[in-house]
């Protein structure tokens, strides 16, 4: 077992499947009629075209040309293909992404297994499998979306970083912006768990170097064992001022004992405090990061906008409704875990050992919730005139079912957090959680559609770093994607229907 059972495993589904589709909706289906265009006219040679309608960088047309070009010799020989262009077909497209696929279950199985080096390999093959299956990133493995490559690009920049190989980090996530632009969000995440991570694992090393000395100075005398661990530490400070911990200890770079029991503001001092001691060390590793990220502020001037095109459609807006959204889908995703007996009584015994401030949190999450969900809960156009996709039917049969329905759903809104952040707190300190609170709002909050798709790389990073160790939960999350993967694309397949206002066939979609 181990990455290359997992490649088989995700191919098994991934190339019959592709199949499928490509037989049974061969041309462009919604947001292919802008990708697959303009791929082509890559493909053509001409650079300089850019449909208008189109919001994202081009990474995803420049990623599809190396494919392209290694097919194009062997079909130009056997006179599949006259030309270059003739290669760049819906179908061969499609298939970047299903390659993508089997490469990202590659790479979220290297992260299960650096994050938990100890775990069986047939357990990390099982997990990263059922993450694969994931519905919102195993339906568009089919189509030519952006999706697919860019969870590929943003994982991969973590794994790099986990490994401590900066530079590649700060490469692969410069490419994740280049295929969604709000990437950028994740990039800067990823680069500051690195810091955390760093001046975490600096301290443990200076920690246990004092109190090496101070068994030193007690005892009198150096043993062997004692003298060999002193001066290989003072070595490692000396050289790097970053120390590797032992990974049979590690369940992450970045986990810490469940018994420690410091505040926010308690890290945030101490991290910054040796952060500061090492700041040429941060700087020397992390600034091809702040190079990106003065690229992308330097693009965003120039161009105006965030996205590239179709700016009024997309325009920045504060729908922090949005992340209400995510909470509950999350919580669905992951509901063994998050909505069952357990979590739920660790939750409440929690709130009953502090109430008082517990007591105030949930006083500010309700009526922090009441307010994003009244003042600043968008009804995009596009949302309430396209009924191919699912968000459409639950806008309208559920939050817009009644006028209270949408303050009906604030509780579950804040049991969702509260659950997310009872679960990630087990494993990670108080920064490293609100840091990655910050990121989900900063790449949610602004976007004024409501599309299940962008839920997909915080949850991947939520799950990650939660502590699911019941392989049945993970069983249990595998078949409840699996039956969700059969629906949505037997729907797609078999269930086409019709516009009056509009030829041809439409099909449903996430």
């Amino acid at each position: 077992m181990g990455r290359v059972a997992v490649a088989v495993i995700v191919s098994l589904w991934v190339i019959p499947i592709s199949i499928l589709v490509n037989r049974i909706v061969p041309d462009p289906y919604m947001d292919e009629i802008f990708h697959v265009p303009q791929a082509q006219q890559y493909c053509k040679g001409n650079f300089k075209s850019w449909d208008p309608m189109i919001t994202t960088p081009p990474g995803l047309y420049y990623l599809s040309l190396a494919p392209v070009a290694s097919l194009f010799p062997a079909m130009f020989f056997i006179q599949a293909v006259s030309s270059f262009f003739e290669v760049c077909s819906t179908s061969v497209l499609r298939s970047v992404n299903g390659v993508l696929a089997v490469l990202c279950s590659i790479i979220i199985y290297e992260i299960i297994i650096h994050l938990r080096p100890i775990l069986d390999g047939r357990k990390a093959t099982l997990r990263a499998v059922v993450l694969a299956l994931y519905p919102l990133h195993w339906f568009f493995t089919f189509l030519y979306y952006t999706d697919v490559a860019s969870l590929t690009a943003v994982l991969a920049m973590y794994l790099a970083c986990l490994k401590k190989k900066y530079q590649l980090s700060a490469l692969l996530g410069t490419f994740a912006v280049v295929i969604r632009q709000t990437n950028i969000i994740w990039m800067v995440f990823i680069a500051c768990t690195g810091v955390i991570n760093i001046t975490l694992a600096h301290r443990r090393s200076v920690e246990k170097v004092d109190e090496s000395h101070e068994s030193v100075r007690k005892n009198g005398h150096l043993t062997p064992s004692s003298s060999a661990t002193v001066a290989s530490n003072l070595r490692k400070r000396k050289s790097k001022g970053i120390v590797d911990e032992d990974d049979k200890s590690r369940l992450s770079t970045s986990i810490y004992s469940a018994t420690q029991t410091s505040g926010l503001l308690d890290e945030i001092h101490d991290i910054l405090l040796t952060a500061w001691h090492m700041k040429w060390d941060i700087l020397c590793s992390f600034s091809p990061f702040f190079l990106a990220l003065v690229a992308f502020f330097t693009f965003v001037y120039w161009n105006g906008s965030v996205v590239l095109g179709a700016k009024e459609a997309h325009a920045v807006s504060p729908h922090f409704a949005q992340i209400m959204y995510f909470s509950l889908v999350s919580t669905l995703a992951v509901a063994p875990v998050h909505l069952t007996m357990g979590p739920a009584k660790r939750l409440l015994w929690s709130f009953w050992k502090n109430k008082l401030l517990s007591f105030f949190q949930v006083l500010v999450a309700f009526i922090t919730s009441f307010l994003s969900v009244h003042f600043f809960s968008i009804t995009h156009p596009y949302l309430l005139s396209d009924n191919r996709h699912y968000p459409f039917y639950l806008w309208r049969k559920v939050i817009k079912a009644h006028w209270s329905m949408k303050y009906l759903l604030v509780p579950l809104y804040v049991y969702s957090w509260f659950s997310i952040f009872s679960i990630l707190e087990k494993t990670q300190r108080k920064i490293w959680v609100l840091a990655y609170f910050l990121a989900t709002a900063a790449v949610l909050v602004p976007a004024p559609l409501i599309e299940f798709r962008y839920y997909a790389i915080p949850l991947y990073f939520m799950i990650f770093h939660s502590d699911i160790n019941n392989d049945l939960h993970w069983l249990l999350m595998g078949v409840l994607y699996i039956v969700l993967n059969i629906f949505t694309m037997m729907m797609f397949l078999f269930r086409p229907f019709h516009w009056d206002h509009e030829p041809g066939i439409q099909r449903f979609i996430w």
